[in-house]
């Protein structure tokens, strides 16, 4: 008997059954052998160590890819574990796994970690990485798991609850997989390194209260945050990323820029926007209408609620009554028999654009519809995960829903990846890579040929476009393919921005139709797409990306005219009345303090222009122009010469 496998360059690759990831990778190369911390076969991840299952597609994980940094923050968080189970007698751990930079491990130990607790765990993990204990993989049923982990009531929540889906906890059917090395055990279904000695590089960040399973009727956990890497060098680099991250922490910016507040009396996950931050919104909202109307879009309005039986019909209440706020019982004058009219907040806009849709009859001659809206949204998002405006409960989306023909819907999808790309290029936006999602293998619905149609359409238009992209297979939504378009920001960190989401479902479920030239009924397809994603997770990625200081055509305030004394105060309105004829966004500087301290408020305010005036700017009609960017104070500029540069860099892309 043999194993058979398919390298990544095509190669073929025959080995003795039972051979393990580790002597496949060294029959490739002894230098891949060192680097490898797993390997996977055909895309399933699996320790060095244990015997390959059969034939498939293999490939060897390092340590500095992002699969290969994965194995090594879920070892991460089992050291972490092991070191706190020995340091706090009684405590007990719940769940472990890693995340995009990190990894975290949440626990029980009866009180808060306190800063010296993380110092202890860190020395502790060094410990038993210094101990080189080897993970060990052993299966067994349940009901041993079960006894195994008598004394951890979440463990054995996970072993009885365990579904094919939990990727962290136990593996299907009967049987739970654990690793052990030395005296501690942990419930996993892996893969890890070979050893504890092979993490070179970890450290960790914080606490911080969790409810078990996100569910804020269940205990208060004690989250430990951490971070591993393949070097050293790799974790000071993100150290000194994450110093930087914090400086440009959009709540921080928002507050230091007067733009908006999180009121605790308003509620989790809900923003108030002062002045500066509404203008900004405005900047914001005015270039989302323009271009949409540029790309043939047509604007609605839709309301805050309606009637349950419309989100029965959408199917939002079968698949996202988890994520929409508790209903409203309305009677409106109707009777014990008919019972109360219940209400829902809208999570969404489609199912308002759908009924605009089908509001009277169509035909293939306004195909295809395409219709926008900057729609305020409310989702009930759990306390645990709300942060700021990268994730609210209420939100307004640049949502769009195209109604198009069969024969549109390549070209249609094409569009809106220019549309995409052309706003975010307009943002300062220009490092992308997207995800292209695919037809699950099986819950699907629609025909598959139409499917077929939508990948390839996404798919060229991908590669027109020049977007790197990975292809998720299998991965898509049951009602149609979509693209999730990412960016990467001043520091490095990629987000999730624009999606572009084909539809076979909802005109199905509303009974949409148009006529044809040969007058007969066909279903259009939907494409949704919201470009910023939400105008306010937008808007704090922009603030993040540009530190607060945001391009001159978005800055609440845009230029600053500071008199020198009281006498200039005459001249300094005349250069701000010129400057707001030119369209730019002035305020002069007349609070209290020296003229010092007036330019550096304006500084530290991320104001684009600063403007001094003074007798002899009054008398020759010249500023003092210090624009950012730039070292020090232009003396003695022309008036004329200043309006005009900074109602340039005011004007905006389109």
């Amino acid at each position: 008997m043999s194993v058979q496998l398919t390298l990544p360059d095509g190669s073929m690759a025959r080995h003795p059954s039972g051979v393990t990831g580790r002597e496949a990778a060294r029959a490739i190369g002894p230098r891949l052998e060192a680097a490898a911390v797993a390997v996977s076969l055909d895309g399933i991840p699996l320790d060095l160590d244990r015997p390959l299952p059969g034939d498939g597609k293999f490939a060897v994980i390092t340590a500095d890819s992002e699969e290969g940094r994965s194995v090594l923050r879920h070892s991460a968080a089992h050291i972490m574990a092991q070191a706190t189970l020995n340091l706090f007698a009684g405590a007990t751990f719940a769940i472990g796994p890693p995340i995009t930079d990190g990894f975290y491990y949440d626990f029980d130990i009866g009180r808060s970690f306190t800063p010296g607790d993380l110092e202890a765990i860190e020395k502790e993990m060094e410990r038993i990485i210094a101990a080189d204990q080897p993970f060990a993989r052993e299966e067994m049923s349940r009901e041993r798991g079960l006894e195994l982990f008598a004394d951890h009531p979440y463990k054995q929540e996970i072993i009885r609850e365990a579904q094919p889906s939990d990727q962290t906890e136990a593996p299907d059917g009967e049987l739970v997989s654990v690793y052990r090395n030395h005296e501690f055990v942990d419930l996993c279904r892996g893969p890890h390194l070979a050893s504890t000695g092979r993490l070179k590089a970890f450290k960790l960040l914080r606490s911080a209260g969790a409810y078990w399973r996100g569910d804020e009727r269940r205990p208060q956990l004690q989250r430990i945050y951490g971070t591993a890497w393949e070097s050293r060098r790799a974790l000071d680099e993100y150290l000194t990323r994450l110093e930087e991250a914090e400086k440009r922490d959009h709540r921080r910016l928002g507050r230091e820029l007067d733009l908006f507040s999180f009121p605790r009396g308003l509620g989790p996950g809900l923003a108030l926007w002062h002045p500066k931050g509404g203008m900004l919104r405005k900047q914001v909202e005015d270039y989302s209408r323009r271009i949409h109307e540029k790309f043939g879009f047509e604007f609605v309005c839709s309301p805050h609620l309606a009637r349950a039986g419309l989100w029965e019909t959408s199917g939002h209440l079968d698949f996202y009554s988890e994520n929409m706020y508790p209903g409203m019982e309305l009677w409106d004058g109707r009777g014990e028999e008919q019972g109360a009219d219940e209400y829902r907040v809208k999570p969404m806009n489609c199912p308002f654009h759908v009924l605009i849709y089908s509001s009277q009859a169509r035909s293939y001659r306004e195909l295809p519809m395409r219709l926008s809206e900057l729609g305020v949204v409310y989702r009930y998002e759990r306390s645990g995960v709300i942060h700021g405006l990268l994730r609210a409960r209420g939100f307004t989306q640049d949502d769009s829903h195209t109604f198009c023909a069969r024969s549109q819907v390549g070209d249609e999808l094409q569009m809106h990846l220019r549309f995409v790309l052309d706003l975010l290029r307009d943002f300062g936006f220009d490092d992308f890579q997207a995800e292209l999602s695919t037809r699950p293998a099986e819950k699907w619905v629609g025909e598959a040929s139409l499917w077929e149609l939508a990948e390839r359409s996404l798919e060229e238009a991908l590669h027109a476009a020049g977007v790197p992209y990975r292809t998720a297979e299998g991965e898509g939504a049951f009602y149609g393919p979509k693209i999730d378009v990412h960016i990467r920001d001043a520091i490095g960190r990629n987000w999730q921005m624009s999606t572009i989401q084909a539809d076979f479902s909802l005109p199905e479920r509303f009974g949409l139709e148009y006529v044809t030239p040969d007058d007969g009924r066909e279903r259009p397809v939907m494409i949704h797409s919201a470009k910023f994603g939400s105008v306010e997770r937008f808007i704090g990625v922009l603030l993040e990306h540009y530190a607060g200081a945001l391009p001159t055509w978005l800055s609440p305030v845009q230029a600053t005219v500071i008199p020198v004394a009281d006498r200039h105060l005459d001249y300094a309105g005349e250069a701000a009345d010129l400057l707001r004829e030119r369209g730019v966004r002035v305020e002069i500087g007349t609070g209290s303090g020296k003229l010092g301290e007036k330019v550096r408020a304006a500084l530290v305010s991320k104001t684009p222009a600063v403007l001094v005036v003074g007798d002899r700017d009054a008398a020759e009609r010249t500023v003092g122009l210090r624009r950012r960017g730039e070292e020090g104070e232009v003396r003695g500029t022309p008036l004329a010469e200043a309006v005009a540069a900074i109602a340039a860099d005011a004007a905006p892309p389109r």
